[in-house]
């Protein structure tokens, strides 16, 4: 178009904004174009506001639906009008990414949130401890909060939605109904969880497996516990319960195992009232399709490896040896 040459930045102007980095510009709801285009120029993106007049007035008799779209967005100097004009237009906000690994809970998560500035950890747990129902009718009745329904991944949003929250929270939960959801859905004629079950119990097997081998057969392992009536007897229940976290050097306490929790899954029986935490879709994977074994107990080398053991006594003398072995080390 004829307008295109007379507002395209000279070989003078590209040589001078050559050495300028990208600039972050907020266009705020309700802002007119031609206020749009004022702060446009004071930032320096854009010199004339005739241009800029001429472009909107094109634009708008080409796309007369059509209209600038509030938020952030990234922008060079560099670029001529249309390109910026365009860019506002289409409303191509500036992304931001954020990863969530798989085996973290809601409190570690805020702690993440807030250490990035996205917002503080105080109110990530509270929006965390509102369940959306309305939206997402498939969650468990009766949660106090969305621990292990939060699908751990790595996003890519825009970035005028990380001020807010339940809008992160609802970008988890879409991905949690996208891609685990159905995993469920497909295989839930052929097991015995309920949903809040299986997201609980594929929770404890993501903290306790260390080696991707090693998930199907913990699952195994505690199918097997919760078949015969046993307590699953872990650790990272007990952890989550009492909002604590062992190392090798610093191994829970007798003291600690026998601390009541609705959590403590040495002294209940059965599944804690809730996850631990966010499972991955292959521990989710492996809870529905476990390893059949003869394994009762299983406990930690110091590598992420187990050593797995059908005896109480097989286990115990298993524990006494890699406790041995840690003792050596030291």
């Amino acid at each position: 178009m004829w307008w295109r040459s007379q507002i395209a930045p000279s070989a003078t102007q590209q040589q001078n904004n050559s050495s300028l980095e990208p600039i972050q510009f907020t266009v705020s709801p309700g802002t007119a174009g031609q206020q749009i285009g004022q702060q446009l120029i004071q930032a320096g993106l854009i010199k004339s506001s005739e241009a800029w007049k001429l472009w909107v007035w094109w634009q708008q008799k080409q796309d007369p639906t059509g209209g600038f779209k509030a938020g952030t967005y990234l922008l060079s100097p560099q670029d001529n009008l249309p390109a910026i004009a365009e860019k506002i237009w289409r409303g191509e906000l500036m992304q931001t990414k954020f990863t969530i690994p798989e085996g973290w809970s809601i409190q570690q998560m805020a702690q993440y949130f807030e250490s990035v500035g996205y917002f503080s950890a105080e109110d990530f747990v509270a929006a965390a401890s509102k369940i959306p129902t309305d939206k997402y009718p498939w969650l468990p009745p009766n949660l106090p909060h969305l621990e292990g329904f939060l699908y751990p991944d790595t996003y890519k949003i825009s970035s005028d939605r990380i001020g807010n929250p339940q809008d992160i929270i609802e970008v988890m939960l879409n991905q949690f109904q996208q891609i685990a959801l159905p995993v469920y859905q497909e295989n839930k004629k052929q097991t015995n969880l309920s949903l809040l079950e299986w997201v609980t119990l594929a929770s404890i097997v993501e903290k306790e497996a260390v080696v991707k081998d090693e998930r199907g057969l913990i699952a195994g392992v505690f199918t097997q516990r919760l078949k015969r009536g046993m307590t699953l007897g872990s650790d990272p229940t007990v952890e989550y319960g009492l909002g604590i976290k062992q190392t090798a050097d610093r191994p829970l306490t007798f003291a600690e195992v026998a601390t009541p929790s609705p959590y403590n899954t040495y002294i209940n029986a059965g599944l804690p009232p809730t996850p631990i935490a966010s499972p991955g879709i292959a521990s989710l994977e492996a809870t529905l399709k476990p390893e059949s074994t003869e394994y009762l107990y299983f406990v930690a080398r110091y590598d992420g490896t187990h050593v797995f053991s059908k005896t109480l006594a097989e286990h115990e003398a298993a524990t006494k040896q890699i406790r041995r072995q840690r003792q050596n080390q030291l």
